[in-house]
């Protein structure tokens, strides 16, 4: 690890503050800054369940690499929260900073000789200016703004132009704000020497890149795919996905007459939701549902449904920890079994792995086309750390050329041609049957069947009728292995027979292990996986490896636990680097994981 005292644009900033004082505000500005002075960066919120009061702290990591991932290095504690300000000094690394309010005397015992603390009497200062005690409270968390920005040379008119562009509607905010910014920063830059040896040089501006969360991101994903009909209980943290869905359908879904091309129906729990959304695929939209673990449990008995009857459903799972209730806030990846299997007797559910908001988009997407393709239900799988927190990627773009995949559907025409329609034939022998929309012709009317069915359609509880429909599934599932995203292999510098495997949100901080790993002479594959079912490119990546490497944010390895059950891989070869603590897993527990099995004679 390189010393705290040395590095430029690459450190780590954490904010401790009380939840409802306004520092959400403050945290995403500084951010913003970062990003506008040209140094790529990301923003974690650690927040609580509750709506006010409780500590919440936000971590921003400036890295001119461009590393997302959580690091677990704190260079500048921000320590605005009474309660946790020992908890808080803990957290400083050694040779690093912490900035308090000194307002009030700070207890002798609080002290570390390993690092430097700093006050700056916020509280006073704003008091002095500010007469309104709501005012008061607020503009002493944008004060602390300026005293960051001056030791870590952010510029002040950065932040002045971005002020500017968020109260563009009340302009008359501009000048307290950017008040309360001066006096931190005018305080520290006449009692401290500024900036850090850890700061912020600018660099070339980064304008193909933007910041963006993850809900945003899938939001505008699901409009762009053409989905008019979303059905939601609200739930942390997926609760994001249908405001902003809401919110870009009232942008691009109202015509100028002001009349709404789109539903959103809040449903009385997330069973009924579900049941919304599968009913308006049935009738040929195409509609989603997003929600979080403890949802998708709510929703089986439908997906089951969705299932045997061959409907095609979008469910976007934000996943949290758990199990029951959990920890709603903290992030995991822990429901992938419960996806893949969703529902009673045997189901086999596709689902997608995104890395990030950009791919929250494109896969949001790509989940509608594949549900259609499919006609299933299919899962696009995305976390509280990529749903809720800031994330900086490439510049979302749109291709205008895109159709969507409506799949096999049959129009009134196309039944004209065929001498007869049954809704459960395989035609073509790839387990996908053709369908049709309610209100055509009575050629192509059918009914749902959720009970016993048999390639026709029509009721049966004959066992020969019944295994010909669910083997035929089977056949589907297949076939979807040709259809879904292939994973991605980055290859190591040298040869080697040691492989690792991650998805979803654990991809920036495992190639970041990866790197440390390759700087000590350790070499190895890295493939991220993002979808199953799974295509032949793991099974060869398996074979190809002594020894692979599953890393991933749960406590029972669900993912290798997928590999075993879908792939005739070796168990023995493979070796779990779990980490399921809450928090979004970090570079630094990856490394840690990977020496710990190379130190086992397996591996060895």
């Amino acid at each position: 690890m390189s010393d705290t005292q040395s590095r430029v644009n690459d450190f780590v900033l954490k904010i401790a503050t009380v939840n409802g004082t306004g520092s959400a505000s403050a945290n995403g500005l500084l951010m913003k800054a970062i990003f506008r002075s040209g140094v790529p960066v990301s923003g974690k919120n650690l927040f609580p369940s509750n709506i006010q009061g409780l500590p919440t702290w936000y971590e921003i990591r400036a890295n001119d690499e461009g590393w997302n991932g959580r690091s677990e290095r704190v260079d500048l504690m921000v320590a605005m929260n009474a309660q946790t300000y020992q908890k808080d000094l803990a957290a400083v690394s050694p040779g690093g900073y912490l900035l308090y309010d000194s307002t009030w005397p700070r207890e002798k015992s609080l002290h570390r000789d390993d690092i430097t603390t700093v006050g700056v009497p916020f509280a006073k200062l704003v008091n002095e200016h500010f007469a309104n005690a709501r005012i008061r409270i607020l503009m002493k968390n944008i004060a602390y703004v300026g005293a960051v920005c001056a030791f870590l040379n952010i510029d002040l008119e950065i932040v002045k132009t971005l002020l500017e562009e968020i109260f563009a509607s009340k302009p008359k905010l501009v000048g307290g704000n950017l008040e309360a910014i001066k006096l931190g920063h005018d305080y520290v830059c006449e009692h401290y020497s500024y900036p850090l040896a850890f700061h912020i040089e600018a660099r070339e501006k980064l304008d193909h890149s933007i910041i963006i969360d993850g809900n945003t991101a899938t939001g505008l994903g699901c409009v762009y795919a053409g989905a008019t009909v979303g059905a939601w209980y609200p739930i942390t943290p997926s609760t994001g996905v249908m405001d902003s869905f809401k919110k870009f359908c009232q942008q691009f879904r109202t015509t100028e007459e002001g009349k709404n091309r789109y539903i959103i129906m809040q449903a009385e729990d997330e069973l009924a939701a579900a049941g919304m959304a599968i009913s308006a695929n049935w009738a040929g939209a195409r509609a989603f549902t997003p929600t979080s673990g403890p949802g998708i449990s709510l929703m089986s008995e439908f997906i089951g449904l969705a299932y045997y009857a061959e409907i095609p459903c979008v469910f976007i799972n934000v996943q949290r920890t758990g199990p029951s209730t959990g920890m709603p806030t903290r992030t995991q990846q822990c429901d992938l079994m419960l996806c893949a299997f969703a529902s009673h007797g045997d189901t086999r559910h596709p689902f997608l792995l995104p890395k990030d908001p950009g791919e929250c988009f494109h896969m949001a997407i790509q989940s509608f086309d594949l549900a259609e393709r499919l006609q299933t239900p299919v899962f696009m799988l995305s976390d509280l750390d990529i749903g809720m927190n800031d994330w900086m990627v490439d510049e979302i773009k749109f291709d205008d050329n895109y159709v969507p995949d409506r799949g096999k559907v049959l129009t009134d025409e196309d039944l004209e041609k065929v001498e007869d329609f049954y809704r459960y034939d395989d035609v073509d022998g790839d387990g996908i049957p053709y369908r049709t929309y309610p209100g055509s012709s009575r050629k192509g009317v059918y009914f749902v069947r959720g009970s016993g069915h048999n390639r026709f359609g029509g009721y049966t509880e004959d066992s020969d009728e019944y295994l010909e429909v669910v083997d035929r599934l089977l056949v589907k599932w297949k076939t979807a292995k040709s259809l879904m995203p292939a994973p991605i292999l980055q290859p190591a510098t040298e040869a080697t027979r040691i492989g690792m495997i991650a998805y979803g949100s654990s991809d920036g901080a495992a190639r970041e292990a990866l790197a440390c790993l390759a700087a000590e002479g350790i070499h190895i594959d890295y493939m991220r996986i993002r979808a199953l079912p799974f295509n032949q490119d793991l099974v060869d990546f398996l074979d190809s490896h002594d020894n692979v490497l599953v890393v991933e944010q749960n406590r029972d390895r669900q993912m290798r636990s997928l590999i075993e059950l879908e792939t005739a891989s070796r168990a023995s070869a493979l070796h779990s680097v779990l980490y399921y603590a809450g928090m979004p897993i970090s570079a630094e527990s990856i490394y840690q994981g990977v020496k710990q099995q190379l130190k086992t004679e397996v591996i060895a």
